[in-house]
């Protein structure tokens, strides 16, 4: 098992490059698989994410060519087989290649992402739309299986909560099926409209009437095109807050336009400083930061995925932060370590009106129970430790708690940080960082 050794208490001060989107680059790979013809996706981030898809291409018959290290070019042309295997199941992934395996044969049969019984789960917000296309769904010894008679039929369909899976593999089902879908309540997130972008160029036609509303109409088939993952947003986040939480000054280069205001916003509002360019966002600490709550939202509110990084960035900060997770029920995995580093963080059930509209993912008896907020008391000195990294959220959160610490800190088992994340030490290293990674 690989883990980082870092010594912390370094500001960090630099130029660093973020890679394509970890959300959208193993996305497109399988949304590339409707055409026969080849596609070559750039700017594509080199983690596990997209290994294990690849694999589950080839697995499938299909073609993918590594052009270079940030280079894919992939063909559906070849695919054999519709049934994707349990070792290549790729968590969200997998029910991604539903839509691809139905427009081909018909029927599909996948590896259940959820691992668990259909449910209140957010997979079956997928399995709603693609039954309201005319597919049956069932349920089999841990594979989900589909079938179609005929094509898939457009149809209108309204996802219960926000989904940005669900809402990219509605958009696969329907670029190939016959007549107009509609989507309402569709997910937002610019990740999503790379995708839309991608299959545009393909010769599909999506497009937003409304907010949150995607129509599309079926086509009968789509061609082969070069595309480029925009750049990560989760990426300029985890950078920027190790600029702020370390007292450092990075600047961050990406090419194109990223929407962060959610993010730029509370980083004023907490005392810290940045700067766009035509190249990027400079983020910089030139004063003391500040306590800042934030409640998580999807697109275009602060994002679920930014707030482990919030959290810590507010241990560093003066007095005392909120931070109110909407999205998914269980994203306070890390908070244990942090404590464990000597963090000040209080677990507790804010109280809202009609929790069971106001939050974003099913309200189960379990989700009753369980706090949705913290309480973060700083600044605290947080001390080097002895951690286990359990998901790429935790990873990335512990590897900036480490940054920002006295003393040295390991974190093992992070296969799940190079899950989200590429060569995520070296480029900390050029920012100055004592970080080494042994195994």
């Amino acid at each position: 098992m690989a883990k980082y050794i870092v010594d912390g208490g370094i500001p960090l001060k630099g130029k660093v490059g973020v890679l394509g989107a970890k959300n959208s680059g193993f996305k497109l790979l399988i949304a590339a698989l409707l055409s026969d013809e080849s596609s070559t996706i750039t700017n594509i981030a080199n983690n596990s994410n997209v290994v294990w898809v690849a694999q589950a291409i080839k697995g499938l018959g299909g073609e993918i060519v590594v052009e270079d290290a940030h280079t894919r070019i992939v063909s559906g042309q070849k695919i054999s087989k519709q049934i994707l295997e349990n070792e290549n199941s790729v968590s969200r992934a997998s029910s991604m290649f539903i839509p691809v395996l139905l427009h081909r044969f018909g029927r599909a049969k996948v590896p259940n992402p959820s691992g668990d019984k259909i449910g209140q789960r957010p997979i079956d917000m997928h399995i709603k739309g693609l039954e309201a296309m005319g597919a049956k769904v069932v349920e089999n010894n841990g594979f989900i299986e589909a079938k179609v008679e005929g094509k898939l039929k457009g149809t209108k369909y309204r996802f219960d909560k926000n989904s940005h899976t669900g809402t990219e593999t509605i958009i696969l089902a329907a670029c190939l099926a016959e007549g107009r879908t509609i989507i309402d309540n569709a997910a937002e997130e610019p990740e999503v409209d790379d995708m839309i972008g991608l299959l545009n160029k393909m010769g599909g036609k999506i497009r937003r009437t409304g907010q949150r509303v995607i129509e599309i109409d079926g086509v009968s088939n789509l061609r082969g095109v070069e595309h480029k993952v925009m750049p990560d947003r989760g990426e300029v986040v985890t950078f920027a807050c190790a600029a702020l939480a370390t007292r450092g000054d990075v600047t961050i280069l990406f090419e194109g336009n990223l929407d962060m205001r959610a993010f730029t916003e509370k980083v004023l509002e907490a005392g810290g400083s940045f700067e766009e360019k035509e190249d990027g966002i400079r983020f910089l600490s030139k004063n003391t930061l500040k306590a800042t709550s934030v409640q998580t939202a999807p697109h275009p509110g602060f994002l679920t995925d930014w707030q482990p990084l919030w959290t810590t960035l507010m241990t560093q900060a003066y007095g005392l932060s909120i931070v109110h997770e909407t999205v998914h029920e269980n994203r306070f995995g890390f908070v244990e370590s942090l404590k464990k580093m000597g963090a000040e963080i209080e677990f507790f059930k804010p109280k809202v009106d009609g929790p069971k509209q106001f939050y974003n993912f099913h309200w189960t008896q379990k989700a009753k129970i369980s706090p949705h907020a913290i309480k973060i008391q700083g600044p605290t000195k947080l001390q080097g430790s002895s951690l286990e990294v359990n998901d790429i959220r935790a990873g990335a959160t512990l590897v900036l708690a480490a940054l920002t610490a006295e003393g040295t800190t390991v974190l093992e088992n992070i296969e799940h940080i190079e899950r989200g994340y590429e060569n995520l030490e070296e480029r900390l290293e050029l920012l100055g960082a004592r970080i080494k990674r042994v195994g």
